[in-house]
């Protein structure tokens, strides 16, 4: 019987299968798979730089598939390693792992070296990387004697560490007595070398317990340094201490705290320099002594410090980046500074580079005769060099083959034969590491295999896409044809789509489309066919849907879903209440067609939705039901029922109890259930909670008890119009103590910090305790090592950090309560993860394959988990718009970011300018943040058609011409050939003429239309043309002007004799009717003083005064004044200034106006005096016409 899953084999051969550079595609069929020789391939293998931990057995990694499977071998220090000599050595079966057995009397020193495997088969040999095995070494502290560190309060200060020399480094940090991390900050810190600084040392800086640890994570070891002794001296108490050794008469004082301008205790001197390898993370660190505590600031001389891969750490003594390139190089400036002056020190950073890949050679799978080329491109600083090996031997000697020539980074084949068959290794290295690739050339002669079953059945529905697989293998690569019946005609036209896997594709597939395909596969070796079926069936439909109902409450409701479908497909039916399932309700009635809800409650508002689906399509239709109130009854009144009462305890144990008691009144509702709750007086007094709910017709329950509880209980009524109020409380009952019941619940382990793990709970609540004194035992270990449990017990908290933990690796977790009387049972283990770290890689193999003018679609190769250094949540691609092909002007860069969720590797990138050059990167997200860019990928838009032409102006209008002027288009999306420009007449009732086209070049701005109609409409129709085709056009209408002797005959009458004396006898007449207007106005003339002083011979009447607003003396000044508009006597009778005194304030029209002594006017006879400013804005009004002739008088 054939097997469901593919084998390990058989998955490793698919995935460098599709590695391969060749049309030749091996399709992932698990019987051909089995059936097709493959050269071996490395798929496992131990680390380069392996240590190991001496006290267990070494384990050499190295696994390989091939068909056949391959057999293995290992050099050690280069010479062959006989493992059957060594009684400690074995190879695991079917593998190159070796196990070095050092459990049983072997010396890990004994097996260290340089080890290499080969994995061979008849078709070739690959090879391992070179495996260095150094066994981990955690060496004791030397002794030595440490004197205390007596030092003056304000001065500087450092406690080496100096750990022993271990394999791999030890990781330092200092601890006190109690194994609490001493703290850090600003002041004082610990350096990347170990040592603890202080840059001015404090009082509280007084302890005996400095202790310098050293953890070896391989060995899981911690050495310990000896105590550190540090005394600080205060000045008080020096000056204390010299007081008592003086007399009074001598003078003593020791010198107070002097603040201290800043000193850089590491590194020393001005300068220094560092060499860091590409990729690794760059540490600069500047630690200075001060008074007051001086701030650390970075600067990057001549740059700017890398954004998104730059930290600080260390409070800023410490400057961080990650995955330095070359461009990193440079001089980099710390400057310590505090109020009394600064310091800096330069360190000059080179960075250099192992090889890394800029095209690693793959496997490549050709046919007998084809060519093909293997490439093995590296980079790095200074340049690797590369070299090539067939077979695992250098290929300068190894066996020759015709086919085959190298030219330096790159093999070509040439009319390869199945003997060409081998592994090609490409090994690039410098003085700072190498890289090993292997990559086959695997030759195959395959006659075509068609891998779809016969007499498959394929069916769709009308009017979608039909897809028929035609799934083959063959080696040269198959042609394939298709054909429709038996003796059918082979297919083509626009009406199928074929596709390269050698799937039919119809497009909108129709009832004549069912029928026989047959798909035939032919090559050089033999041709082979295969029948598949399709039938095409009606699509579903709702016929008559669910409507909008409104019901009152008790009442029923139907809901019609009535369909019709293709009566080979069965349908079912489902009905949705707001998106989720039916409630669980007898009163719910679901028909063939319909849906029923009897006694309908306000619950059963919402909307419903009926979905028919069958396996080939689904359908759906939604209505909504509103309930509104039944009308009222007036003789009866509902209420809420009385509470109960009379609560008894009975039957008391230690884990239950009865509680009965006596139901209130329902108020013409029935009861429908009874609430019981508790009060726990122990631990939360007033604090009720809920215990049960029973039915309406019981009343007495069997309640189950905690532990170490002070028990009293009440009960509420429930009916259909709401809960009762709470009956009186029973009385108390108090359990016994007893072991917790229970653990915490909801365990997580989620570090905060890269080197931690945060394990958190939530807590048991008072009543959970079962007893006094809760505490819990937390325990932790880490997973996949064999490994024993850390604990702790710690007190009634929900929180425990565990330091120093490795980053981003799982742990097993496991919290237990415990309290006086003993523990809960065994805790169930809960899987966490230590710390979080920025990624470490960016993602590789980044492609852009431009779909169209305006959208991309992005690939990338996903960044390896264990790289990621934290949960996967996306990548994050960068993109910009460098420059406009067409205009070759850059502009502000405007970055864009989409986010694609999860271990996706491409998407498309949509909004896309045409035209135009574009550069992108790729970063993968985890749960700290985004990690490195990969390097900028450019790509470019192609053209599109042009946006309308910015403007178009029609000037210079003639008898029989036209001036067209036009601007560019704004967007022109590609490279101008030219303008298309059409136009025609249009006559007095709009209708519009012959159409005119002109194609004009596009370096031109303007045209002068000739040969035109005079006095005629022309409407114009103007566009831009790139090679896609025209954009969008912009209409513009113009006018030639009439016949000349038309206009002119227009123009004489301005220029007729008559015409001009007719118009001054217009205006001679206007101008009489003025002046008379102006007489009649002010009839009456002046009036002499003499005959004013007879008329008002009143002795009341006194000369008006300056200074409450009247006139005094007169004058003959300025005897005549042109009237102003708008000025008038206020209801005060005085008469305001305006900007001219003497103007005839409404003289004629009946308000009393302001006289002399004489009776005349004052306004002949004022003089002139002191202008004030107008009122309102009566002064800006135009003069009236009398004004006017009051001016010429």
């Amino acid at each position: 019987m054939m097997k469901n899953s593919i084998s390990a084999s058989k998955a490793s051969l698919v995935f460098f299968l599709y590695q391969m550079i060749s049309a030749l595609d091996v399709p992932l069929d698990s019987k051909l798979l089995e059936e097709l020789s493959q050269p071996p391939t490395i798929t496992q293998q131990s680390p380069k730089d392996y240590i190991v931990d001496p006290r267990e057995n070494i384990v050499i990694q190295c696994e390989a598939k091939g068909k056949p499977p391959p057999s293995f071998s290992w050099t050690r220090n280069g010479t062959h390693f006989d493992i059957d000599k060594d009684e400690q050595v074995t190879m695991k079966p079917n593998s190159g792992t070796l196990v070095i057995n050092i459990m049983n009397g072997g010396k890990a020193e004994a097996y260290e070296g340089v080890y290499q495997c080969t994995a061979r088969n008849e078709r070739g040999a690959a090879i391992s990387n070179n495996i260095v095995i150094r066994p981990s070494r955690s060496p004791l502290w030397t002794k030595e004697k440490l004197e205390p560190n007596q030092v003056r309060e304000g001065d500087s200060l450092v406690l080496h560490c100096r750990p022993p020399v271990g394999l791999p480094p030890p990781i330092i940090f200092w601890m006190d007595n109690a194994f609490q991390r001493l703290p850090q900050s600003e002041r004082v810190s610990q350096g990347l070398n170990g040592d603890l600084y202080f840059s001015n040392v404090q009082p509280e800086d007084t302890r005996e317990d400095y202790i310098c640890y050293a953890r070896f994570n391989h060995t899981q070891t911690i050495q310990q340094k000896q105590p550190i002794s540090v005394k600080v001296f205060s000045m008080d108490s020096l000056n204390d201490t010299i007081a008592a050794n003086l007399s009074d008469t001598d003078i003593y004082g020791a010198k107070p705290v002097t603040e201290r301008p800043p000193i850089l205790l590491t590194p020393t001197g001005t300068t220094s320099n560092k060499v860091e390898l590409r990729g690794n993370v760059l540490l600069l660190e500047c630690i200075a002594a001060g008074l007051p505590t001086p701030v650390i600031r970075w600067i990057k001389e001549g740059g700017e410090l890398p954004a998104n891969r730059t930290f600080f750490e260390n409070f800023k003594k410490t400057l961080k980046i990650i995955d330095v390139s070359e461009a990193d190089s440079g001089n980099y400036k710390c400057i310590a500074r505090n109020i009394l002056g600064s310091t800096h020190h330069v360190i000059s950073v080179t960075v250099k580079a192992a090889p890394y890949w800029i095209t690693a050679p793959r496997n490549l799978v050709l046919s007998p005769g084809e060519d093909g080329t293997l490439i093995c491109r590296a980079n790095g600083n200074p340049k690797p060099s590369i070299s090539w090996l067939a077979n695992g031997v250098p290929i300068a000697i190894a066996p020759e083959d015709p086919s085959r020539k190298v030219d330096g980074d790159t093999i070509i084949f040439s009319a390869v034969q199945e003997r060409s068959s081998a592994v090609y290794q490409c090994n690039a290295s410098n003085e700072y590491g190498y890289l090993l690739a292997n990559a086959f050339v695997n030759v195959l002669a395959e006659p075509p295999r068609i891998l779809t079953p016969a007499n498959k059945l394929y069916q769709v529905i009308l009017d979608s896409p039909a897809l028929i697989d035609c799934a083959y293998f063959g080696s040269p690569k198959p042609e394939i044809e298709w054909f429709k019946g038996v003796k059918g005609s082979i297919l083509r036209g626009n009406e199928y789509v074929f596709h390269d896997n050698g799937t039919l594709e119809i497009p909108v597939a129709q009832k004549d489309s069912t029928g026989t395909y047959t798909c035939v596969a032919r090559n050089e070796l033999g041709k082979i066919q295969n029948e598949v079926q399709l039938e095409v069936k009606d699509p579903t439909m709702i016929i008559k849907q669910p409507e909008y109902k409104v019901i009152q409450r008790y009442g029923h409701v139907s809901f019609e879903c009535i369909i019709k479908h293709d009566s080979t497909l069965i349908p079912t039916v489902i009905w949705l209440k707001d998106n989720d399932e039916l409630p669980d309700d007898e009163r719910f009635l679901v028909g063939k067609d319909n849906l029923t809800i009897m006694n309908v409650t306000d619950k059963d508002d919402g909307t419903y939705t009926c979905i028919v689906n069958t396996t080939l399509d689904s359908v759906s239709a939604s209505a909504v039901l509103t309930v509104v109130a039944a009308p009222p009854t007036p003789a009866i009144i509902y209420a809420r029922p009385n509470p109960p009462f009379d609560l008894e305890l009975t039957g008391q144990l230690e884990r239950s109890i009865e509680l009965s008691w006596i139901p209130g009144d329902e108020n013409n509702s029935p009861i429908t259930s009874f609430v019981i709750e508790y009060e726990d007086g122990l631990h939360e007094p007033g604090v009720w909670h809920y215990q049960t709910e029973v039915p309406g017709s019981q009343t007495t329950v069997q309640l189950k008890l905690s532990p170490y509880v002070n028990y009293s209980f009440r009960v509420i009524a429930v009916n259909e119009i709401g809960r009762s109020q709470p009956s009186e409380p029973s009385e108390q009952y108090l359990t016994k103590s007893a072991n917790p019941d229970e653990n915490p619940s909801n365990v997580q382990g989620i570090g905060s910090e890269p080197d931690n793990l945060v394990i958190t709970w939530e807590s048991l609540k008072g009543f959970q305790s079962n007893g006094p004194g809760l505490q819990y035992k937390v325990s932790w270990r880490q997973k996949d090592v064999d490994d024993e449990w850390t604990s702790v017990v710690v007190a009634n908290v929900s929180k425990y950090i565990v330091s120093g933990t490795p980053t981003f690796v799982p742990y097993e977790i496991k919290v237990q309560a415990l309290n006086d009387l003993g523990y809960a049972p065994e805790p169930s283990e809960v899987i966490g993860h230590s710390g979080e770290d920025l990624p470490m890689v960016a993602p590789g193999n980044v492609q852009v394959h431009v779909i169209n003018s305006t959208l991309a679609k992005v690939h990338w190769d996903p960044v390896p988990l264990k790289s990621v250094r934290g949960h996967l949540q996306g990548y994050k691609v960068y993109y910009w718009k460098v420059q406009s092909l067409s205009r070759r002007s850059k502009r502000h860069i405007e970055k864009k970011i989409l986010t694609f969720r999860g271990n996706k590797t491409f998407g498309m990138l949509p909004g896309l300018e045409p035209y135009s050059s574009y550069k992108l990167n790729v970063r993968v997200v985890n749960g700290k943040g985004e990690g490195p860019a990969s390097p900028d990928r450019v790509f470019k838009t192609p053209e599109g058609v042009p946006s309308s032409p910015s403007f178009l102006k029609i000037t210079n209008p003639t008898l029989d011409s036209l001036t067209l002027e036009w601007g560019s288009p704004t967007h022109p999306n590609g490279v101008l050939i030219s303008y298309i420009l059409k136009f025609q007449p249009i006559n007095n009732t709009h209708e519009l003429g012959p159409l005119v086209e002109i194609r004009i070049p596009a370096n031109e701005s303007s045209l002068i239309l000739k040969n035109l109609n005079y006095s005629t409409r022309y409407k114009f129709y103007f566009n831009a043309q790139t090679s896609v085709g025209s954009g969008s056009q912009i209409t513009e209408e113009a006018v030639t002007i009439m016949d000349e002797a038309m206009a002119s005959r227009q123009v004489d009458i301005a220029t007729q004799g008559w015409f001009i004396g007719l118009m001054c006898a217009v205006a001679l007449l206007i101008l009489i009717l003025l002046i008379v207007c102006f007489i009649r106005r002010n009839k009456g003339g002046k009036y002499p003083v003499k005959e004013k002083e007879d008329a008002h011979a009143d002795p009341e009447i006194q000369p008006m005064k300056e200074d409450d607003g009247t006139f005094g003396e007169y004058s003959d000044a300025e005897d005549h004044k042109p009237l102003k508009k708008g000025s008038r006597t206020p209801s005060d009778r005085t008469v305001k200034k305006e900007d001219s005194d003497d103007s005839l304030v409404d003289y004629g029209e009946g308000v009393n106006g302001q006289f002399n002594e004489d009776g005349s006017f004052i306004g002949q006879y004022s003089g002139k005096k002191e202008k004030e400013p107008a009122e309102g804005n009566e002064s800006s009004e135009a003069p009236s016409p009398v004004n006017a002739m009051n001016s010429f008088v």
